[in-house]
């Protein structure tokens, strides 16, 4: 099975200003003449991480990383002040027009898959290809499954937990109950909310338990960023039409793309792949047997490395 590529550091970082008051962590890795390609981070509100830049082949690959508004490296932290969806579209122009980028390869997974998919349909011209994981449409049956009824009948016991921060009177709208403490003056209650917001995800989002996965996502730095971040969009229905990805599908024809999805993803069950391959059917969908959400997970590890390959020699031979 196929692994990680051997770590790498960029060879050049900016922060990049957009709409007051954001500015952008980006960085580039690999090669400066190869393929261009953009890694869209999860969450929202994740950020990037080193392991990221793993998953390209550095000799083959321009590897183009960047945290979202509010998270990561980028700059007000936790900042949902003009964090919207399609401010997160025209940042992905803006890189791509301060980099000199003509067309480019997006790769993401989880809301980077949906991220991925909403700049896809706006700026079809724009991309060479997808590689998704773990689709999330963002409908509302989508957020309702994970944060109010759906997982929490395969995870009770993580369930008791995600739902401690909140009174029993408020239970009926968890997202709600949720945004009211995450956008909050009160700092205790905040952070309370945010590491149990998070932790609920990193426990739910492998196959087999990972306790890496939980500390990362439940450390207070990133708890406070993700949870504040997903919580905002999701109250908000991610500024999306209901079913808006689905409907504008017919705006990815031509656009070759890879969609790898877990068996067992219990964040965003595999319906959701499904689903856009029934409208997207150029695009190649591979299921993993053995895994959850997670990238790092070995199968889908090893399907995610497989297609940038693959895609390197697709894009490389129309080069």
């Amino acid at each position: 099975m196929r692994s990680f590529y051997p770590n790498i550091k960029p060879y050049k970082v900016n922060m990049l200003a957009v709409e007051a008051p954001h500015e952008l962590y980006v960085e580039e890795c690999g090669s400066p003449d190869g393929i261009p390609v953009l890694f869209v981070h999860g969450g929202p509100g994740a950020g990037c991480s080193a392991q990221d830049r793993c998953f390209f082949d550095p000799e083959k690959y321009r590897i183009i990383l960047f945290d979202q508004r509010g998270c990561g490296r980028s700059t007000p932290h936790a900042s949902l002040e003009n964090n919207n969806s399609q401010a997160l579209v025209d940042d992905i122009e803006v890189i791509r027009e301060a980099l000199g980028v003509n067309k480019w390869l997006l790769f993401g997974g989880s809301w980077g898959s949906t991220l991925s998919l909403i700049y896809a349909q706006a700026h079809p011209q724009r991309v060479s290809g997808l590689i998704l994981r773990g689709i999330f449409l963002c409908r509302q049956r989508d957020i309702h499954w994970f944060y109010q009824s759906g997982a929490d009948h395969i995870f009770p016991d993580y369930w008791r937990d995600y739902l401690e921060p909140i009174p029993a009177s408020e239970r009926d709208d968890m997202v709600a109950a949720y945004h009211r403490r995450l956008t909050g003056d009160n700092e205790l209650e905040r952070m309370s909310a945010a590491k149990a917001w998070s932790v609920w995800e990193g426990r739910c989002a492998t196959l087999h338990p990972n306790p890496q996965v939980v500390e990362r996502l439940g450390s207070p730095h990133m708890a406070l960023a993700m949870a504040r971040v997903e919580c905002h969009y999701f109250y908000h229905g991610a500024f999306l039409k209901e079913n808006q990805l689905l409907a504008n599908a017919e705006k990815l024809r031509g656009i070759p793309g890879i969609i790898v999805h877990g068996r067992y993803d219990a964040v965003c069950p595999v319906d959701q792949a499904f689903a856009l391959h029934r409208v997207w059917p150029q695009a190649r969908l591979e299921i993993i047997r053995d895994a959850g959400h997670a990238s790092s997970e070995p199968g889908t590890l090893d399907a995610l490395v497989k297609a940038t390959d693959e895609m390197a020699n697709k894009l490389g031979d129309l080069a």
